[in-house]
């Protein structure tokens, strides 16, 4: 049960300011986008480096046998968790293309490591539908619970990879948390403090990589 709830609030979401809301797991993350040569995004990179204090919890609950540290089946079980928990949050991932929201694929594997006290995991994403680059496109990385807290410290953290970006425009765009509140009053109701995943205001205040093609 404690692994469960440990790994359903595993999510990477950067909402800096929002007073109501408090994040128990910190992280930093990067993620590449990557496009084939014939224009369509063809998967999303994923880098997530925990919190020393949630890695170490991580250890506690996973480590078998006693020696302090993960070894490699303790961290294959750790990743199994993980992606079978996040399974129903779309691992984190939010794609729009054009306004339209775009589902991705459970990721074959999620590779963890432990390295220095803390905790990272490596996977791939790949769109359900073809997603070409033609129009506006959004990509996205949060936890719509607020119970973790992402960070891209540098906006090359959120990258593009292939030639085919080279004929579209890109901005990672940080939004004004206090702006957020001020332009959405009267929809950020009690009810989305208590519960942000049944109202889906959280996408507001995430960090996310913008393409326009």
């Amino acid at each position: 049960m404690r692994r469960t709830i440990l790994f359903t609030a595993v999510a990477l979401t950067g909402m800096p300011g929002l007073a109501l809301a408090h994040p128990h797991i910190f992280a930093e993350a990067r993620l590449e986008v990557v496009a084939d040569d014939k224009g369509f995004v063809s998967e999303l990179r994923n880098v997530w480096r925990f919190d020393d204090v949630f890695s170490s919890s991580v250890v506690m609950d996973f480590d078998k046998n006693g020696n302090a540290t993960l070894d490699q089946d303790e961290l294959d079980e750790v990743g199994q968790t993980v992606r079978t928990s996040l399974g129903d949050y779309s691992y984190y991932t939010n794609l729009s293309s054009d306004g339209k929201p775009v589902k991705v694929k459970a990721p074959d594997v999620i590779h963890v490591n432990y390295q220095d006290g803390q905790l990272l995991m490596f996977f791939a994403v790949t769109p359900e539908a073809p997603m070409q680059l033609k129009g506006k496109l959004s990509f996205g990385v949060y936890d719509p619970t607020l119970y973790t807290s992402i960070d891209f410290a540098r906006d090359e953290d959120m990258a593009t990879v292939g030639d085919s970006f080279k004929a579209c425009q890109r901005a990672v765009v940080r939004p004004d948390a206090d702006e957020v509140l001020k332009q959405n009053q009267a929809n950020l109701t009690q009810a989305f403090f208590n519960d942000p995943t049944g109202t889906n205001m959280s996408k507001l205040f995430a960090t996310r990589l913008e393409v326009t093609c």
